[in-house]
């Protein structure tokens, strides 16, 4: 495991910088990585028009691990945890970032750069207690890479584990078609020069973004979310959700996806029937994985429009946060 800290000259790039030199250096010295990677450039990838806004499918073999993981508690108490340091492949190799993370190259990626940044100690996978961190790394990484988070029940492969990803800026649909899409498909709640809060209602899915220079602000705002959906969700549980987080020119984009499940019917549907797509924060972010070609081939546009209203929380759920999040900055 490497140890390494920034020069304090260069302090603010170097995350980045060292992050992706970091995932050239195992190209070479790891071959399953190295292997993997090169068959992300075979992937297959086919685009959804809709109103005023894209959905993408990548056709990814090598995701099938994740997308089908069986994450009960049984399963999950009865195995190895694949993110501890202890049981790290030994040609892996990583980055200390502060005190509790490790920033690890993915080698079943999604990206052309794609990382994973867990914890160094084995703990439950949760936002809660851990979102300042969340900006934190966002904010060391963001020249290069989008930072986001799959709930413990809603795509986290690892749900015994804390950890986010990461991967290329500006991939997923929703980040790049972020500003066209603000004055068509979106409703703006507050914008008092110190936060912006939307939401974005037509656009298949729902969805929130926080934007703010202030992580002061941002932090309020998100207690000021989760003390909400907590009150329509099942109780000692963590509300469903995916978040991705971008930083650039000194501001955050926060994007938040309250989710009703974690998989749609067809997930589970006999074999001439089921779609193996477990939406996590890239689908959701409008980068759909089908890690089986026949998915991949058949799904149309309906079917995509089922399955995320089917994993997405309500219109009445929505509007209740709305509502809550727009009183709370009155």
């Amino acid at each position: 495991m490497i140890e390494e800290k920034p020069d304090k000259n260069h302090a603010s790039d170097w995350w980045a910088e060292r992050s992706k030199s970091l995932l050239d250096e195992q190209k070479s010295s790891w071959s399953l990585l190295n292997t993997n990677y090169r068959n992300l450039e075979k992937v297959l990838i086919r685009e959804f028009e809709f109103d005023g806004f894209t959905v993408k499918m990548q056709f990814n073999p090598d995701r099938i691990i994740s997308s089908s993981a069986d994450v009960n508690s049984e399963t999950i108490k009865n195995r190895k945890c694949f993110l501890c340091p202890v049981n790290l492949p030994s040609e892996q190799s990583g980055l200390s970032y502060n005190k509790h993370f490790l920033i690890l190259p993915n080698p079943y990626p999604i990206f052309s750069e794609h990382l994973t940044v867990s914890k160094k100690n084995h703990t439950p996978q949760t936002i809660i207690g851990n979102f300042a961190e969340f900006l934190e790394i966002s904010r060391a990484i963001g020249k290069y890479f989008t930072v986001f988070y799959n709930g413990p029940k809603c795509g986290s492969s690892a749900p015994d584990h804390m950890h986010f990803q990461a991967g290329t800026k500006n991939v997923m649909p929703a980040e790049y078609e972020f500003e066209s899409m603000v004055g068509r498909l979106s409703r703006t709640v507050i914008s008092n020069g110190k936060i912006e809060v939307r939401f974005f209602e037509n656009h298949l899915r729902y969805f929130i973004s926080f934007e703010s220079p202030d992580k002061g602000e941002l932090l309020f705002a998100f207690k000021t979310f989760i003390n909400s959906f907590k009150k329509i969700s099942p109780h000692h549980e963590e509300p469903l959700l995916n978040l991705i987080v971008s930083f650039q020119e000194g501001i955050w984009r926060l994007l938040i996806f309250p989710r009703s499940k974690h998989r749609p019917a067809r997930f589970f549907g006999d074999t001439e029937n089921r779609l193996l797509i477990s939406p996590a924060a890239v689908d959701m972010g409008g980068l759909i994985i089908s890690p089986r070609i026949e998915d991949f081939e058949r799904i149309t546009k309906d079917e995509i429009t089922e399955i995320y209203r089917e994993v997405s929380v309500t219109k009445e759920y929505f509007e209740f946060l709305r509502k809550k999040i727009g009183e709370i900055f009155i």
